[in-house]
């Protein structure tokens, strides 16, 4: 009775993509294109010496490997029984030379009650270069009663010289619909009361994976009697569309305020940082996807937030990509000008050319570099060159050369609206997350040093939070001829510049 009760507690306590895992070759969705060359293969009695299946996690190549190993030995397939002639290695944990001279000295042994004997060996990528050396002699000559079957989800780390004696399989992700109408099916044998959209949402968060999807399923089973989309949503950490709608908004419309107060509601919802972004990220590759033109803006986004995940500080570092999205100017080729840097030598006049006019005419006016003949009325002391304010025009000259060496502070320092005092540059930023990293000694240092570098001032950096403190912007209102849209774009970034022709 008390075992009876027992066996009753693991059956209800076995995972669902477990209890649900394919018993043959005809039970796998999604990889028809595998099944049934292999179907065709055991038919005709083609059996190859070695396998290879590549491709993504839990998209079923253990599964096939495993069901592949008994159909050679026409054995009937028991996934929770063992075979002493079918012999399953984990390469992440044995993956030394010692482990693979093992088995090359036992694979000469001949079966012992099967027609073959099979090594399944799990995530081969992880064997060392070592153990790479001593498995590629037994696959070059294996005995005809051995097979190898070699999984991985990480096929460019598998040296060539092994990919080449083996049949290669490539796995694909699963489409969602199809991971939708499996979980449709699981779910109605478990009597799970779950919504369309639920399943989908769960499908596309599983990237493809049927055993993720069944897991995430699995998980979600007992949360509500009845799962809908919000259900899943809270589940997984995913953001409401709504939120996501909201923010993506806030940047279309350059309303960085809005935007970083949407991002802090969900950051107070508890949504991380890395969920968020491929949220963002997800919306945005639609919007594209559905828009007859390509945004250099989205794209600039698209591409920040990828590198969310695998930032030290996730946070600061999306932060950072929704700010810059919402206070962009499109970029233009940096090769295209050349920065004029401020000096204190006289020098003779520039030749009058075409397209220094025309970048004058749309730029805001830039402070000439030619120093003027001193007044005699209002002549000073050798220390006077030092003591006048450092101009404002000179202020993306300092980003540009700071966007090379500090990115992390570029990003920040872009947003600061700069104010010249004598030989102090006062930084205001909107937002005092931006004022405290700016404000950070060694980040102070790097803006003065690049200062001095650029434009031949020392000055003192001061760090201070205003709300109302905006990047500066192009606020030229010259009418713009009709062929110089781009050095409008040009003088925008970069202020006056000498451009160079073609």
């Amino acid at each position: 009775m008390e075992g009876n009760k027992r066996a009753t507690m693991v059956a209800m306590g076995k995972a669902l993509y477990r209890k649900y895992r394919s018993q043959s070759l005809d039970e796998i969705v999604g990889q028809e294109h595998i099944t049934t060359t292999l179907k065709n293969a055991l038919k005709q009695g083609r059996i190859s010496h070695a396998y290879l299946f590549t491709g993504p996690r839990g998209v079923g190549k253990t599964s096939i490997a495993r069901i592949l190993a008994f159909e050679v030995n026409n054995l009937p397939y028991d996934e929770q029984g063992t075979h002493l002639d079918i012999i399953e290695i984990d390469a992440a944990s044995n993956r030394r030379i010692d482990e693979i001279r093992d088995l090359r000295d036992k694979v000469h042994i001949a079966p012992t009650s099967a027609q073959y004997k099979v090594y399944i060996i799990d995530e081969v990528h992880m064997l060392t270069k070592e153990a790479f050396n001593a498995l590629l002699k037994t696959l070059e000559e294996p005995p005809e009663h051995v097979i190898f079957i070699l999984a991985t989800t990480e096929a460019h780390k598998l040296p060539e010289t092994i990919i080449s004696r083996t049949q290669r399989f490539s796995f694909k992700p699963v489409p969602n619909s199809k991971v939708v109408a499996h979980l449709r099916e699981i779910a109605t044998k478990e009597k799970i009361d779950i919504s369309d959209d639920a399943l989908l949402l769960i499908a596309q968060h599983g990237e493809g994976s049927f055993r993720d999807s069944i897991s995430l399923l699995d998980q979600v089973r007992g949360a509500h009697e009845k799962i809908d989309e919000a259900v899943v949503r809270q589940a997984i950490g995913v953001p409401p569309n709504e939120h996501i709608e909201r923010i993506c908004t806030a940047i279309a419309s350059q309303n960085a305020t809005e935007a970083m107060q949407e991002l802090q509601a969900m950051y107070d919802a508890g949504y991380q940082p890395s969920q968020i972004a491929q949220s963002i990220g997800a919306y945005v590759r639609q919007d594209i996807l559905a828009s007859s033109q390509t945004n250099a803006t989205s794209l600039n986004l698209v591409r920040q937030l990828l590198e969310v995940p695998a930032s030290s500080y996730p946070g600061a570092y999306l932060e950072l990509a929704v700010l810059e999205a919402s206070t962009s100017v499109l970029p233009v080729p940096t090769k295209l000008v050349t920065p004029i840097a401020p000096t204190t030598q006289q020098s003779s006049p520039a030749p009058k050319t075409s397209a220094p006019k025309v970048a004058a005419e749309q730029s805001p006016p830039v402070k000439s570099t030619v120093k003027p003949k001193p007044n005699p009325a209002k002549a000073a002391g050798p220390d006077q060159a030092t003591s006048t304010p450092l101009q404002a025009d000179y202020w993306q000259t300092v980003l540009n050369a700071m966007k090379g060496k500090h990115n992390t502070l570029y990003g920040i320092a872009r947003m600061a609206q700069p104010r010249f005092e004598d030989d102090a540059l006062v930084l205001s930023f909107a937002f005092p997350f931006h004022q405290r990293r700016c404000n950070e000694p060694r980040n102070k240092q790097h803006i003065q040093d690049i200062v001095h570098q650029t434009t031949g001032k020392n000055v003192k950096v001061t760090c201070v939070v205003d709300e109302h403190s905006k990047p500066p912007k192009d606020t030229s209102t010259t009418p713009k001829p009709a062929k110089s849209d781009t050095l409008q774009s040009i003088t925008s970034v970069f202020g006056g510049g000498e451009v160079l022709e073609d």
